[in-house]
């Protein structure tokens, strides 16, 4: 396939309400990335999974937890997660620390309020929360401390970047850094603001690639998603984009990014403006990105939420270079069979013919463009791939653009020993049967997607 995945503003709102009466087993990381796995696909045996703990659209006094495995098509692992024991909570972000724990620190009052502390909290599985502490950061004249979002460095010291504001404008926030001077987490550095970047920015988020941090941050004014580059944390800052560079829209904010299996970078952001939770990818390093979209599922119900993302024990094992059948999860007597070259999903059993059971057989290797990835041979040693999102059979042309049209990354399907094949090039596009034909299509968060696209590798028919 040749084609790539391509109201008024919130501080307006808050000076007019104001006087109304009143948020596993770890097996490979990267520094620098809040402990995020390394890009490449899950090896055999193994998962990617992908830690959210939002507040909610409908109530900012609790958080759920929700995972997934493609960083699109989140589910709820445990609602009402973690009630902290006074206040709010919102704007909650995760990581993992080296102690084995997981942290969230939080914005500790609804927007109304004086906010001059940031929340804290530990967990031994994500799932369950215990209160550590609120800390009040140490800013004269403290009017709000919003949005605090981790921040690990290649050195491996770790940070917080909270946005603040003071009494004589509480509307008017500046990003700070926090680092801890302790590895329990329980002592921080003096407020250092961010250089560059300046007054009226909120809810920024940074990356490192090398020796540059790439900061992501709300300009409260313009209402649009800024772009900055500095070569220390602390800045000097150069915002370098501004307006609609990315084709994000106005009226966003709380961005966050991961990187996903296959290398692109994928941001995450609140479209408080529309009532939807949108996500993007750029696969240049954040010069370009693809038009957003809105989350399945969960677009609408999660509010700012930043992303952990693993690599854990317990994914698909698919033995390679053996020949395997696959038969459909939830219409166990269809199988894949090669048609004309398309590859179509047809009644096959002991009785079908000779042929038949061969072009439903297929040889396993490893992927064309992810060795921890699968690609799939037919009998003449074509290729599946996609081509304008139809399942297809073709010789490899070497180019880049097949590799990654034929190379797909399996996550765990619905149906015991099953698997789902998601599309390499396209993240959160899946094989999956419609009207007995393959497909790829974009995961719609249903049941239903799940098990049209689940598959179980059974015995050869040839």
């Amino acid at each position: 396939m040749t084609r790539r995945p391509p109201s008024p503003s919130r501080r307006t709102l808050l000076r007019a309400l104001a006087a109304l009466p009143a948020s596993a087993l770890v097996l490979g990381e990267a520094p620098g990335l809040l402990g995020t796995a390394l890009a490449a696909a899950p090896p055999s045996g193994s998962a990617t999974r992908y830690t959210i703990v939002p507040f909610l659209n409908s109530n900012d006094g609790t958080v759920n937890v929700y995972q997934s495995d493609d960083a699109t098509d989140f589910r709820l692992v445990k609602s009402s997660a973690y009630t902290p024991p006074s206040n709010r909570i919102r704007d909650a972000s995760v990581f993992k620390h080296t102690d084995g724990f997981y942290y969230i620190t939080y914005t500790t009052h609804t927007w109304q309020d004086v906010s001059t502390t940031i929340g804290f909290a530990r967990s031994s599985d994500r799932v369950n929360w215990t209160f550590l502490y609120d800390y009040t950061v140490p800013i004269a004249n403290l009017s709000r401390a919003w949005a605090p979002e981790w921040f690990v460095d290649s050195d491996g010291s770790v940070n917080i970047i909270v946005s603040c504001s003071t009494t004589n404008d509480e509307w008017i926030f500046t990003p700070y850094v926090l680092k801890a001077t302790n590895s329990a987490l329980t002592a921080w550095s003096s407020p250092v603001a961010l250089s560059g970047i300046g007054a009226n920015h909120i809810d920024t988020f940074i990356v490192r690639i090398g020796s540059t941090y790439h900061a992501f941050t709300k300009n409260e004014t313009a209402k649009y998603i800024e772009y900055a580059t500095a070569s220390r944390l602390t800045g000097p800052y150069t915002i370098s984009r501004t307006g609609d560079w990315a084709g994000w829209g106005s009226y966003r904010e709380g961005p966050a990014l991961v990187q996903l299996d296959n290398g692109a970078w994928r941001i995450f952001f609140d479209g408080y403006g529309d009532g939807k939770y949108y996500y993007s990818d750029s696969y240049d390093t954040f010069a370009t990105w693809s038009a957003p979209k809105a989350l399945p599922a969960i677009s609408g119900t999660a509010r700012h939420f930043t992303v952990i993302k693993e690599t854990v024990s317990g994914g698909v094992s698919l033995a390679k270079n053996v020949t395997r059948s696959f038969q459909s999860a939830n219409f166990s007597t269809r199988y894949w069979q090669e048609q004309s070259s398309l590859l179509n999903l047809p009644v096959v059993s002991g009785s079908s013919s000779t042929a038949e059971k061969q072009a439903s057989t297929f040889t396993v290797v490893a992927g064309l463009a992810d060795a921890n990835g699968y690609s799939f041979r037919d009998a003449a040693g074509n290729y599946l791939r996609h081509y304008s999102f139809r399942g297809r059979f073709d010789p490899n042309d070497g180019t880049s653009t097949f590799a990654k049209d034929a190379t797909f990354i399996a996550r765990t399907g619905t149906a015991s020993g099953s698997l789902r094949l998601e599309a390499y090039n396209y993240p959160g596009y899946y094989l999956r049967h419609y009207n007995y034909q393959l497909r790829v299509d974009p995961t719609d968060g249903t049941d239903l997607f799940r098990q049209d696209s689940s598959f179980v590798p059974v015995t050869a028919w040839a």
